[in-house]
């Protein structure tokens, strides 16, 4: 009976220890330039950060919006890269076109020539948010307000999940498609079911990506970061509410682990290294 209580400490003990094996080491963070960031999207091939200024509140459509480049060491290329747009979110790369989701629309932004070549509205969108892109092209896109994520296809626009609670983050992994959700990861079942990951992520779940496996790191607007584990339990990296910084949709650097992430109000973009 002994060695038995003796084994299950140690094997909870070294549960709890494995449960916080994770940590967010501060790398840089950018000048105060930007403009109301919300998002941001990590290009490997071309070695730099894509990010979405506001530039007003958040639902605006005040076309004062933009988006910035910024490099890997934390300085700022040019904020307004392209303009024009109300209140700019998530964005989706695929091969040489830059997604942007704007309030009601969806533009495309052609990398090269560092300009909007296409819209693609979105009808009775009143809150597009976030963007995730398959390996053939289909887009994904979140409409926050109306509670729905429609699918876009050769620029056909088709309603693909409705009565959620409060859709934000998406994130294509392999054939998946992930959504975050009123505080909950949920993966997509192609019958458009949804099988809960992880939940009780309180302040507004807003980015989320994929670390390796089954595990995944996922932010809330108000200020908080978790790990999510394959198995369900998640660990608090970072949680930064008390001094009113926010942490909005991240962008990720899998090869390097480097966590982008954009502060809103704060004007600035942070980079950490999870451990």
């Amino acid at each position: 009976m002994k060695s038995y209580s003796i084994a299950a400490a140690f094997m909870l003990t070294a549960s709890i220890a494995n449960a916080q094996e994770h940590q967010l080491v501060k790398k840089w963070e950018t000048d105060t330039l930007l403009k109301v960031p919300e998002a941001v999207l990590y290009d490997e091939a071309n070695k730099v950060l894509y990010v979405t200024n506001i530039d007003g509140q958040p639902w605006d459509r005040d076309n004062k919006g933009s988006v910035g480049k910024v490099g890997l060491d934390g300085k700022i290329i040019t904020v307004d890269w392209v303009s024009g747009f109300s209140a700019p979110k998530g964005m989706g790369l695929y091969k040489n076109n830059l997604y942007v989701a704007d309030v009601d629309k969806v533009a495309v932004i052609d990398i090269k020539k560092g300009a909007v070549v296409k819209t693609i509205p979105v009808e009775g969108a009143q809150g597009l948010n976030d963007i995730s892109v398959d390996k053939k092209g289909v887009i994904y896109v979140s409409d926050s307000k109306n509670k729905k994520v429609h699918r876009i296809e050769n620029g056909q626009v088709t309603t693909w999940l409705e009565n959620l609670k409060g859709p934000n983050g998406l994130l294509i992994n392999g054939n998946d498609l992930f959504v975050l959700d009123a505080g909950g990861l949920y993966k997509v079942e192609k019958d458009k079911s949804l099988t809960k990951l992880a939940e009780g992520m309180e302040g507004g779940t807003d980015g989320v990506e994929h670390v390796k496996g089954k595990d995944y790191i996922v932010s809330c607007w108000a200020g908080s970061i978790w790990y999510v584990n394959g198995d369900g339990t998640k660990q608090n990296l970072l949680d930064t509410r008390e001094q009113k910084i926010n942490t909005a949709d991240i962008g990720y650097d899998a090869k390097n682990r480097i966590v982008y992430v954009p502060t809103f109000f704060k004007n600035n973009i942070i980079a950490y290294e999870l451990k």
